[in-house]
């Protein structure tokens, strides 16, 4: 840790220009420095002049593998370039107070870290659930400020919630734990807290990308111990930095609006469908089926728990082997064979595992909107799929370099300005932004 004259001095000699350009990209770096100055800003007026360090954590995209993860299937995941960045201190008495613009500010005491009912669905219940998370798997916590700044969009399907449980996550392993805690041990704790204090019944997957970082194939074969598998897209490039590796297309979401708040309900009910299915089957879940297994028993599924839940499992078997496929792509170098699975996955999400609208609002239809928008604007210029969760919120589109101004005009006149979010890949690596021990402070 440092002083905080001396991260000014060294983000003012454009120090951590690099550094930015890796984890937010070169496109960004002003508003990266922009960002850090204001974090410094937020330390000293509310903390003091104490030794402090800065801390970095992504958003996710789903790359394939849609509603896989809670049926032990396999998911192809990637950290992307937007981010919850703090600067953070020690505190004493297990105390814990962050602050960032647009927020409330969170004081919470951490010497209790059981789940409360009355901070569901709260940033508090995150940060009690992360150190509840660490301790249960014999890791050290204890008290600290920070002040976080935020470029991930709340709503727009990049999990922004699990970007900051993996940074409470790395914040507690730098001050407390020799940053000696493993990216697995760090997700674990950032799923408990999702799962048991803020009460929202997730998978495995945005904790996971967000914490290992870099394109990863996740076999969640072993729930609690997964697979991960790095990628590394075999393309001929000389360039990575511009586009999605070089390929001629970008990777880019579109907020399509809607909020989340009201789609538990929608959002649990595909593995309790799919749980309760595979039951009828006689498996505890879909992960291990086959076909002729479905078929055999499709009349009992149907009576235990619908013809929704026979279509979803169909899904998840096709889509379990395709999020296996479109790695195997990517490794390869095969964009052509990568976006035609894109596309299979995405008519696979809206016809079979119907994740793009809520039944309880059917006129409210913005993801099916986009996706029918992205065909006719692009042809076989690009290729949409439903993003993460759906119901509401984004879709995901690779779009070719010749056709992306159009393509983000049209979209915004839709879905209003700045709807449209290009993405880039962040590589593993840079979760603290530390001052090299060997300049000298002033």
């Amino acid at each position: 840790m440092h002083s905080l004259a001396a991260y000014r001095k060294y983000l003012d000699q454009g120090g951590f220009d690099q550094i930015f350009s890796h984890i937010h990209s070169s496109a960004r770096i002003d508003d990266s420095r922009d960002r850090m100055s204001s974090l410094l800003h937020c330390m000293l007026e509310n903390f003091g002049r104490n030794n402090i360090c800065f801390a970095s954590a992504p958003g996710r995209t789903e790359m394939g593998g849609n509603h896989t993860d809670h049926n032990h299937g396999h998911v192809l995941a990637a950290a992307v370039n937007l981010d919850c960045l703090a600067a953070f201190s020690k505190a004493e008495n297990n105390k814990v107070t962050i602050l960032s613009e647009g927020y409330n500010p969170i004081n919470i005491d951490i010497s209790d870290t059981a789940p409360r009912k009355e901070e569901e669905e709260t940033s508090a219940a995150i940060i009690r659930g992360v150190a509840d998370g660490f301790r249960k798997q014999g890791l050290k916590t204890g008290g600290f400020n920070a002040c976080v700044n935020s470029s991930i969009p709340a709503g727009a399907g990049l999990s922004s919630s699990a970007a900051f449980e993996v940074l409470t996550g790395r914040i507690f392993s730098y001050l407390y734990n020799e940053r000696t805690v493993s990216s697995l041990e760090i997700a674990n704790a950032a799923k408990h807290a999702e799962n048991i204090h803020f009460n929202k019944p997730c998978g495995f997957m945005d904790q996971m990308a967000s914490s290992y970082e870099g394109i990863l194939s996740i076999d969640f074969s072993d729930p609690t111990n997964p697979g991960v598998t790095r990628v590394n897209p075999g393309f001929n490039t000389d360039n990575i930095s511009h586009g999605f590796y070089g390929t001629g297309y970008r990777l880019c979401v579109i907020d399509t609006g809607g909020s989340h708040a009201d789609l538990t309900p929608d959002y649990a009910a595909i593995p309790e469908e799919m749980f309760l299915a595979a039951k009828c089957c006689g498996h505890d879940q879909a992960k291990g089926l086959t076909m002729n297994q479905i078929l055999k028993n499709i009349d009992r599924i149907r009576e235990a728990a619908g013809d929704r839940a026979v279509l979803r499992l169909f899904h998840f078997l096709w889509e379990d082997k395709r999020a296996l496929k479109q790695a195997e792509a990517l490794q390869g170098g095969d964009m052509d064979e990568f976006l035609r699975l894109v596309a299979e996955s995405g008519h696979s999400s809206s016809d079979l595992l119907q994740n793009c609208y809520s039944p309880t609002t059917p006129k409210r239809q913005p993801i099916p909107l986009a996706l029918t928008l992205t065909e006719l604007i692009l042809g076989s210029h690009g290729v949409a799929r439903v993003h993460g969760g759906g119901f509401a919120g984004t879709v995901q589109a690779y779009v070719h370099e010749s056709d992306f101004t159009r393509y983000c005009h049209s979209m915004e006149k839709v879905f209003g300005l700045d709807s449209v979010i290009e993405l880039s890949i962040r590589q593993p690596g840079n979760e603290f932004l530390d001052i090299p021990e060997n300049r000298t402070e002033s």
